[in-house]
């Protein structure tokens, strides 16, 4: 772990260097493996925890595990090749690509949040005004999958209030139910579920 805390504190690389220095931190957490379990998705963690610490990002919005779960195969072998060879540069074209790619995905489904979000007030709005609020509204966007509890206790709202807002949010289309057993039930935002799950699933190195 020495030599990756070593290489976050090296100020010998400039600001602009911020992204390769990423990509090196995240062979050598990597290289090091030092968790029984976990360590891929803390070294991804640790990426975008960086990029915020160097100012590229303002809140850790930028993850690359679709892209590294979509090319593994290549992104174990450059790992591979790096520690044995210490031939970095195709490693750090992979890494950078990574971002690329996910930045723009990212990009991508921020502006779809945006749109849908829209298109699901303005018809809140005018299909079912005695229930809208921004509060609701938002609510059903910070959980794509929510439950009636969850709901209630968002609102400060009864159980059976939270159920007829969501009843009403299913019957005109926002919400789909799922019935968990005869009691309890999910409701999911499915456009909004669509917008997180399937962006781009087909682009080439």
């Amino acid at each position: 772990m020495g030599d990756a805390y070593s290489t976050i504190n090296d100020n010998d690389f400039s600001s602009e260097d911020a992204l390769l220095k990423m990509a090196i931190i995240h062979h050598r957490f990597e290289s090091i493996h030092p968790f029984y379990d976990g360590n891929g998705r803390t070294g991804r963690i640790l990426n975008v925890l960086y990029l915020v610490k160097e100012g590229l990002l303002d809140i850790p919005v930028l993850y690359l595990s679709r892209y590294i779960n979509q090319y593994k195969t290549r992104y174990y072998e450059l790992l591979q090749k790096t520690s044995a060879e210490n031939q970095w540069e195709e490693y750090i074209l992979y890494m950078l690509k990574g971002i690329e790619e996910t930045s723009k995905q990212t990009i991508e489904i921020i502006r779809g949040i945006r749109d849908l979000m829209k298109k699901q007030k303005d018809l809140m709005k005018s299909t079912l005004p005695k229930i809208y609020s921004q509060d609701l509204l938002n609510n059903i966007f910070m959980h794509p999958y929510t439950r009636v509890r969850v709901l209630s206790q968002a609102l400060s709202v009864q159980g059976r209030t939270a159920k007829k807002y969501l009843d009403e949010l299913e019957s005109i289309g926002i919400l789909e139910k799922k019935a968990l057993n005869k009691k309890s039930a999910l409701y999911i935002n499915i456009d909004l579920m669509k917008l997180l799950s399937g962006v781009n699933k087909n682009k080439e190195i």
